[in-house]
């Protein structure tokens, strides 16, 4: 099973090294029992997960598509018929390619409040060489 080193945990979770210390002290995080200081992967991956709390959904309809990515936009850049609009969601970065007519119709410019639904059929998984 995977662990980590507090530098590593605390880089994954985008918190400082002391953050994951005191976490660790406070029991919040476990340790693998190691020396140096590891976390459990599964702990890690956990704890990941209980702070991606996402920005709520503003959109009021029910809909099959599970991956949806509340954030601001920050970036259009329109070429033509088609643009570029980048949403930052939490510490994800959605590039979405539209017709320029979507943008207007949409009002999208940096700052606007937008949901990017992503229904792929394919999703690639990487994993870093050993």
């Amino acid at each position: 099973m995977a662990s980590y080193k507090i530098s590593e945990a605390a880089r994954l979770l985008a918190v400082s090294d002391d953050t994951v210390r005191r976490w660790i002290d406070a029991g919040t995080l476990p340790t693998t029992g190691a020396s140096p200081v590891e976390i459990p992967g599964a702990a890690l991956a956990a704890r990941a997960v209980e702070l991606a709390a996402a920005p709520g959904d503003p959109a009021d309809v029910l809909s099959s598509a599970r991956n949806r990515f509340v954030g601001l936009v920050t970036r259009v850049q329109i070429d033509g018929v088609m643009a570029q609009v980048d949403i930052q969601s939490g510490p994800h970065r959605v590039v979405s390619l539209m017709s320029s007519e979507a943008v207007r119709e949409l009002g999208l410019e940096p700052g606007s409040l937008a949901v990017a639904v992503v229904k792929a059929t394919t999703v690639i998984v990487e994993t870093p060489k050993a």
